[in-house]
């Protein structure tokens, strides 16, 4: 059970933090509820049973965490798949996980695709465009917490650690 004040990934709400653990009569009675705050949307509020096995819901990486993650990206895999509808299932499949690692993956292939068609002289598809942004989100907005630095400055971290990681 997670503790109030405590930040949990939720799902497609991304991390949200724990405001309180509630009984609602007026939805289900003995049912204790999540009541939730997206960090990313203040003001909105999420309720959801805590023993849901619908929804994944999961601690926000812990700092050690996101140190181990750091160093595993260069050897963490990619996604290659030519054709474009199964690519984009396998893209939602890792999606709906709602985990680091997988998002990394999905950065990682969408990079490198990009950087290929980039060479070849075509656009990016607009399903990597779309994944790419879901994935730096929900990436960015969980590990810039335990980091303690805003979403839009994640990224250049990653960077300067892989980059300072590779001239060693």
């Amino acid at each position: 059970m997670f503790q109030v004040g405590e930040y949990i990934v939720c799902d497609h709400n991304g991390v949200c933090q724990v405001l309180a653990v509630t009984e609602m009569p007026e939805l289900k009675k003995d049912v204790l509820y999540y009541q939730l705050e997206p960090v990313y949307s203040r003001g909105s509020r999420i309720f959801v049973p805590v023993d849901s096995n619908k929804l994944v819901m999961r601690r926000v990486f812990t700092e050690e965490e996101v140190e181990t993650l750091l160093k595993e990206i260069p050897s963490i895999e990619t996604i290659w798949i030519s054709n474009e509808k199964k690519r984009e299932e396998q893209y939602r499949e890792v999606a709906r996980k709602y985990d680091c690692r997988e998002w990394v993956k999905i950065i990682k292939t969408i990079y490198l695709r990009k950087r290929n068609r980039r060479m070849e002289g075509k656009k990016t598809t607009y399903i990597d465009e779309k994944y790419m942004k879901l994935a730096e989100e929900n990436l960015y907005g969980e590990i810039s917490i335990p980091l303690k630095i805003s979403p839009d400055r994640v990224e250049r971290f990653i960077r300067n650690r892989i980059e300072n990681k590779e001239s060693e």
